[in-house]
């Protein structure tokens, strides 16, 4: 999924599709790509989970999958709450120890 979402036009797509559904053209518009790179990016974003589409006559409509995105969430929000913690526990650790080189600015050479 985040290799998926660390190609700039891949994003793009991914935030217009958070504007509601849109077909492969419409996504392809702003895009400096011919239509075939176009839906490799598609393809590889139907694959990370992220992207579903269907086929109504010639049409291809794609539409954002919300459930994918909320465990990209959920896995980056565990991320963060566990630095936090690691964080505090090191602010918690100089605040005992003022007298430590490392909390002073200073070297031990000086």
């Amino acid at each position: 999924m985040f290799q998926a979402l660390a190609d700039p036009a891949r994003r793009s797509m991914v935030d217009r599709l958070c504007k509601g559904p849109a077909s492969v053209k419409e996504l392809a518009e702003p895009l400096p790509m011919a239509l075939p790179s176009v839906l490799q990016h598609l393809q590889m974003l139907e694959a990370s989970g992220l992207v579903r589409s269907e086929k109504t006559g010639r049409i291809r409509t794609c539409r954002i999958e919300p459930q994918a995105l909320r465990f990209a969430e959920d896995w980056i929000n565990e991320r963060r709450i566990l630095w936090e913690h690691r964080l505090d526990r090191l602010g918690a650790y100089l605040e005992a120890n003022p007298d430590m080189p490392e909390n002073t600015g200073k070297t031990e050479k000086e």
